[in-house]
């Protein structure tokens, strides 16, 4: 028999698929767990789920999951009793639970005044012992791949070399390693092309510059920067990537000038005020077509000869 944990409860090993990766304002959209009895059974379940918000494209290209596929699912809220009792009494394991799928959960369970406590169990997280058993530093990747030590560590110069002779060794040890620059760009450094600074805080929506984080998620960038502009301030002030903040700053100098220039007359009405000036008859030539409707549209009776004939 294979070497296992000794359970004295039962462990709940989970996973999550969501609409995305910030726990406070994503959905879960798919749960498994795998419950393991103490005496060695087992028992699994998954719930697909209405996250009741859209699915942005690019979290479906990850899990194939689109709004059609969960559009008649049950939303969390209704599964949530059920869910919860499925892990009553255990412990928690998975993979990388830390960052996302445990906020996340805790999140789902408070939205429905349940609480999830997470700190009463016990966690075992194969990330953990993955990272604990295999560290994955410059050292590791030079023993893994050049098969020598780093004797030199944490020397900028000699760390540097020994990254570019990871880099060679990983290429003989991967044949399948693209060699032209952009194919491997495109591999290893997947960017969304909406996204307008690095960490993705801002991005394009139908065109139109948005925030992609936090409480206005979705709201369009110049509209927050003319009717809550403290929320740009402190991402200005705040602790974001310098692009973020040139973003956020951008936004709020476009919208003090928009407030600082006068309020200029809409295209009618200096058309109107022109001709009131010029008199109708001083119209320059080839604008008698305008001046005429000009007069229609604003109710101008026809002038009237001294001997009030009209004209």
């Amino acid at each position: 028999m294979k070497r296992f944990l000794s359970l004295d409860r039962p462990l709940a090993v989970f996973d999550i698929e969501s609409t995305g990766l910030n726990p406070h304002t994503d959905r879960i959209v798919e749960l498994s767990v795998l419950r393991l009895e103490p005496d060695g059974s087992r028992t699994k379940r998954t719930w697909r789920l209405n996250p009741t918000v859209p699915i942005p494209a690019e979290t479906t290209a990850i899990h194939g999951i689109t709004d059609e596929m969960v559009a008649s699912a049950p939303t969390f809220a209704e599964k949530a009793q059920e869910i919860l009792d499925f892990f009553k009494g255990c412990d928690i394991g998975g993979f990388g639970l830390s960052k996302l799928d445990i906020p996340l959960i805790e999140e789902e369970f408070a939205r429905c005044s349940m609480h999830f406590d997470s700190y009463g169990r016990r966690l075992f997280d194969a990330l953990r012992v993955y990272h604990a058993r295999e560290p994955r530093d410059l050292a590791a990747a030079m023993r893994f791949y050049c098969g020598e030590e780093h004797s030199c560590a944490h020397g900028a110069e000699a760390d540097a070399e020994a990254a570019l002779r990871v880099l060679e060794g990983e290429f003989e040890k991967y044949g399948d390693l693209p060699e032209d620059p952009d194919a491997f760009d495109r591999l290893f450094n997947t960017r969304d092309p909406a996204f307008l600074d690095r960490e993705g805080r801002f991005k394009t929506v139908d065109g139109v510059a948005t925030v992609n984080f936090g409480k206005k998620k979705g709201q369009k960038l110049d509209e927050i920067a003319m009717h809550d502009p403290s929320f740009l301030k402190w991402i200005v002030k705040g602790d974001f990537a310098s692009d973020t903040k040139r973003i956020a700053s951008e936004a709020l100098e476009r919208c003090q000038k928009r407030r600082a220039d006068p309020a200029k007359p809409r295209v009618a009405e200096k058309h109107r005020n022109d001709a009131k000036r010029r008199g109708a008859d001083t119209v320059p030539a080839g604008f008698e077509g305008f001046a005429a409707a000009l007069e229609a549209a604003l109710g101008s009776q026809p002038k009237q000869n001294k001997q009030g004939e009209a004209k």
